[in-house]
C-alpha cells in the first residue's frame, strides 16, 4: 500500500514537510482550544463563523463537530471527541500518524509514496465512509442549531 523511496534531495519531499507542519499547527491550535459542551462550535473560538448547515438548517453538515472532536482528542477527552463527531478521533489519529511519517521521512530524505493504487483505494473508501456517516447524520438529527 505505501512505498518508500530514497532520495538525494529534500527538495521533492516539500509536500511531506508541509503536511508535517500542517498538523503541527493544528495540533498547537487544539491545545489552545476548549472543547465546546455543545459538541460543536469549537471552532469559533478562531473567530470563525457557526456552520451554515447548522444554523440554518439546524442539521449537522459531515464536517460538524471535527473541531470540537480534535480538540477533545488533543485533549485525551476521548468520549466527548466521539460524541461530537465519530470519526474525529480516527480522522486526527490518521493525521498525527501520516504527519509523523511524513517528518521523520523528510528528515531522512525518504519519500513517502503515496500513489499507489492500495493507497487510492484506501482513501477511496476512507472518503465515501466519512461522506456516508455525514449523509446518514444530516438525515438523522434534528436539532442541531447553535
Amino acid at each position: 500500500m505505501f512505498r518508500f523511496e530514497p532520495v538525494s534531495s529534500r527538495k521533492p519531499l516539500s509536500g511531506q514537510l508541509v503536511w508535517f507542519l500542517f498538523w503541527l499547527g493544528v495540533t498547537v491550535v487544539g491545545f489552545y482550544l476548549t472543547p465546546s459542551p455543545a459538541g460543536h462550535g469549537t471552532h469559533t473560538q478562531l473567530g470563525l463563523a457557526p456552520c451554515a448547515s447548522a444554523s440554518m438548517l439546524g442539521r449537522p453538515c459531515p464536517g460538524c463537530g471535527l473541531t470540537t472532536s480534535f480538540t477533545a482528542t488533543v485533549h485525551g477527552q476521548f468520549l466527548t471527541a466521539f460524541r461530537a463527531n465519530a470519526f474525529g478521533p480516527f480522522l486526527y489519529s490518521l493525521f498525527t500518524v501520516s504527519a509523523l511519517v511524513c517528518g521523520v521521512t523528510y528528515a531522512r530524505k525518504i519519500r513517502f509514496v503515496t500513489d499507489t493504487r492500495g493507497f487510492n483505494w484506501a482513501l477511496g473508501i476512507l472518503v465515501a465512509s466519512f461522506l456516508l456517516y455525514g449523509g446518514l447524520r444530516f438525515l438523522l438529527v434534528t436539532n442541531y442549531g447553535p
